[in-house]
Order: C-alpha cells, then structure tokens, then sequence
C-alpha cells in the first residue's frame, strides 16, 4: 500500500481555495500511484476557524466540500480532517473529525476525544470529545488513525484517562496515521519528535503523522510532517515552512525503502527567520493585501522588520517612511537610508518637528510651568502613528508593528504611537533575539548597515536618551522576563536563580502594569511557546504580585 502525506497551506474559510488545492493533490497523488492520501486536522475549512464553526452556513460549506472531494476520490482513498455535525442531542454540536474517503464514499468518521484548551487552543469552546474508538481498513490492512492526540501528555490532563491508541491497539493495527494542527514555535520540534517517538515505540507500530504549514494572522503552522518506523527511528520528514508531498511504501508492517535519519533540527534564529517570512507573507496574501509601511528610525527593530517585510513581499512593495525629529542623530538618518539602499525599497522622509512643536504650542496653555517628561515624548510618536498611518489610508498600504517582545512585555512603548499597526512582527522576539536575527540576516552580505547593531538602542524622544535610562540590560531583562512569561515562574523561584530581588519585583510590577497595553496592540507573529495575545490572557485590573 502507498501512503501519500499532504502538507498544505490551508486558509481559514476559504473552501474554494482549500477544495481545489485539496482535490489537485489527490489526482497528484493518484498519478504517482499512491493508495491513499492524508491531508491534516480540519483541512477543509483551515485551522483554527474559533466562531466561524457557531455559524450553520460555515458548517454547510464544509459539508459541500468534502462532497466534493469524495466525488473526485476515485480509485484512491483519502483522509481528511473537517468539522462534522454531533447527531446527538447530548453535548456540543460538533466533533472534530477525520473523514474516511474510499471508492467514492465516506466509509468511516473517526472524532477527536483529546481537545486542547491550554495557550492558543481552544476547542473544547466548539467540539463534543468523542467516547468511541475503532481502526479503518484500507487494502486489508488495520490503520489507527487518530487526530493530534499522539502529541498529547495525558499526565498533564487529568480529564483523559487515556489516550485513544491505548483503545485502538485492542483491534491490533498494523500502522498508525495521526493528522495534526501543530503550531510553530521555535523549542517545539525537538518536543513533537520526542512525542511521535515514543509513541511509534510504545505502540511498537510505523507512525505517518502530517501537520500544516502556513500562517493564519499570528498563528504559524511549520509543516515538519515525519514518518518513525516501529522502534521510533526517524525514517523521514517533510519540508519546513513548505508544502510538501510524498509518498511512502507500506507493506510487510514496515516502511520500505527508507533507512533511520539523525534528527538535526534547524538553529532556533534561523527558525524564527523563516517562521516570521512565512507569517508576514501569508498575512498579506490572505488577507487580500501587497504593500507595507513602515516607520524606519535607523534603530535594530525597524531595521530587520523593514528587511524581512523586503524578503517576504519583495522590495518593491515596502515603503519606509523616515520621521526625524528634533532628537533624532544624524548617523541615525543615515543608517536608515543606508539600509533603505540596500534593500531597495522605496522611502520617503517625512520630519516631524513641526507637527510636534505645533502640539506641544497648543497645549502650552494646559501644561504652562509643567517640565518635560513622557507626554512630550509620546507626542513625538504619535504624530509618527498619524503619518505611517495617512501613508497606509492614502497608498492602501498595511502598517507594520516594530516593537520587540521585551518592549511589549515592560510596556517600553507609546499606544497609539510606536504600538499602532496592523501586525506585529517581532512582538514575539526578545530584544537580544532581535540582534541575532540581524546577523542572521546578514550572514551573507551587509543589509542591515552594522552601525545599527552596534549603537545602544534609543527610542531618540529626548535628548541622549538611551534604553538603558528606563531599563535594564537586555541580556538580563529577557533572562528574567523569560522566566515569568515562558516558564510561569514566580518572583520568589525567579530570585532563587540569582536574580536582584529589588529588579525582579520592579519588572514583574511593570509587566503587570502594561497589561491594558497589550490588550490594545496588534495580533503579534507566534514564534515562542508563551506569546502575548491569544495564549496568554491575563485581567488588566487584576492585582498580583507573585
């Protein structure tokens, strides 16, 4: 038997697209005679479709879509993740499902019992757990097929009692196929192979497991699909960050013709670079749009946002606006035109000080005997939100964020100033993370000129201000915030790793505090286990110091 793995990039609600694509691999599969082909957990209508799936007519236009794909599903069967309806008047109205597709029927429907409620995942909101197990038979072979599950701890969820393979092996199954909604980030493949390994040899059985790849908004999908043979030996793994399709021989109870693979994972900066390409590029081509904006200050943030948003969607389709103000250095200037030159992208400078002093005149009367101090500053970036922001109504560009996780996480940043934008593109990458990324970036050539590497960072809203005024060293800001946002730690373990007390509980009082900031910025790129947004819902008005 040939087993075909399809790694798709799918877009949520789009199942015109999603059908075609889907119905296109399986005649290409078909042609390079494979006996059934798998697609990945919910496929039809995109992962995760959250409340699209409370609406009857999104469930109705999954339903014609795998009426479709059965159609053209002749002469090779198909598995295929969708929503289906729960028949029962008991329990929630849906079950995540895998579709069994074979001679031109829906053979078999086997429904996720292990929903995920923990960071991103929400799907005990919409889907019924199923209670029932049992294998499909294709070409008189048994197949345990589950859904995501095999990536499971159930010592972690206590509300399982056990996972649906120990139920399947009773029927004693001669391959295992698990079809996934795995989402990037960058410690997770080493988990995910350690995960499909272990169970290829505790169930002592080949395993075929197929992810997505692709963006959805802040949610990155790196496919990574893999095959492990009966002993938990790696035997091979699909493209990352691509689609991919291949085909394996089964037969005998064995994978054939492929021998164990060491498993070398990517550098984690280099995975971080390819899974914020993908995300910029996937939230522009899904959402219907072509052209950023950006404000370039000639600091590191702007800088690698401006060169990746130059990979992803070519050159040619970013606009860096340059905003001097009274501040701001003249190597400053200079380093963004630098960059600008060596991207080639298109530029424009637009200075600020008029607009700023004209705020500053006008409220004079209200402020009169008040000194500098942080109004003054975040008037600087907003009138920088009002002119990226009247470049995006006026071109029809999207505004792109450039604030770094570590700023987002102590609230170093202005809302409606340098917080505005449509999407976040390093608001999951610590600052020390941010150099890294831009030495990756020039590992080959110098596009990111080194004078903006090398400088002490500076939002350049007073004069010789310099990050390191408000906050501490980055090297030791993200080792402590990493420990609280990551790892959950408390003030008291993070003090007992060698941390200052009096710093410990100042950051962690700062990060508390800029909640209500967060709740207002941009959905931000995933790239970490723990980002802000989705997987990290804390009350704004809440009050704990831990």
């Amino acid at each position: 038997m040939k087993i075909a793995l399809a790694q798709l990039n799918y877009h949520i609600g789009n199942f015109e697209s999603n059908t075609q694509k889907i119905i296109q691999t399986i005649l290409k599969a078909k042609d390079q005679g494979a006996d059934l082909v798998v697609f990945a957990e919910l496929a039809v209508s995109g992962y995760p479709p959250r409340d699209f799936l409370e609406f009857t007519e999104f469930i109705e236009l999954c339903e014609a879509s795998v009426n479709k794909i059965t159609e053209a599903c002749s002469d090779i069967a198909c598995i295929i993740g969708t929503p289906t309806r729960n028949p029962r008047t008991e329990g929630k109205d849906l079950f995540n499902s895998a579709v069994f597709i074979t001679e031109g029927k829906v053979k078999a429907t086997v429904n996720k019992a292990l929903l995920p409620t923990y960071d991103v995942f929400d799907e005990y909101r919409y889907f019924e757990p199923s209670a029932e197990f049992g294998c499909i038979e294709l070409n008189g072979k048994k197949i345990a097929l589950t859904i995501c599950e095999d990536l499971w701890n159930i010592n972690d969820n206590p509300l399982y009692i056990t996972a649906p393979m120990d139920q399947l092996i009773a029927e004693g199954p001669d391959i295992m196929i698990n079809i996934a909604a795995s989402p990037f980030a960058y410690n997770h493949d080493d988990n995910r192979v350690k995960v499909l390994s272990d169970n290829s040899k505790k169930y002592k059985l080949p395993l075929l497991y197929v992810n997505h790849v692709g963006a959805q908004t802040e949610i990155i999908f790196d496919g990574g699909s893999f095959v492990f043979n009966e002993k938990g030996e790696m035997l091979d793994q699909l493209k990352y960050f691509e689609e991919d399709l291949r085909i394996y021989e089964f037969n005998d109870g064995k994978i054939q013709g492929l021998e164990p693979l060491p498993y070398s994972p990517l550098p984690d900066i280099e995975q971080i670079h390819q899974g914020l390409l993908l995300g910029i590029k996937d939230y522009f081509t899904k959402s219907g749009f072509s052209k950023a904006v950006l404000g370039l200050s000639g600091g590191i943030d702007s800088a690698v946002v401006c060169a990746l948003a130059a990979e992803a969607l070519g050159a040619e389709n970013v606009m860096a606006v340059l905003m001097p103000s009274k501040y701001s250095t003249d190597h400053s200037i200079q380093d963004a035109l630098d960059l600008v030159e060596n991207l080639g992208c298109q530029h424009h400078i637009v200075a600020i000080k008029e607009a700023a002093d004209a705020f500053e005149h006008m409220l004079e009367p209200a402020f009169k005997g008040l000194p500098f101090n942080v109004a003054e500053e975040n008037i600087q970036a907003r009138c920088r939100a009002i002119v990226v922001m009247a470049f995006s109504n006026k071109f029809g560009y999207i505004l792109l964020n450039t604030s770094n996780k570590s700023e987002c996480a102590v609230g170093y940043g202005t809302l409606y100033g340098d917080m505005a934008g449509a999407i976040s593109v390093l608001g999951d990458v610590y600052k020390t993370q941010v150099y890294q990324l831009a030495n990756y970036i020039n590992r080959e050539r110098e596009i990111i000129p080194q004078n903006t590497i090398v400088k002490p960072p500076s939002a350049e809203l007073r004069p010789g201000q310099k990050d390191s005024d408000s906050l501490p060293d980055y090297d030791v800001l993200d080792s402590l915030l990493y420990q609280y946002v990551e790892l959950k730690k408390s003030s008291r373990d993070i003090i007992a790793k060698g941390f200052d007390e009096e710093l410990v509980r100042k950051v962690i009082k700062m990060v508390n505090k800029a909640e209500f900031k967060r709740y207002q910025t941009p959905p931000i790129l995933r790239v970490s286990p723990k980002a802000f947004g989705m997987g990290r819902r804390m009350p704004i008005v809440g009050k704990y110091l831990s």
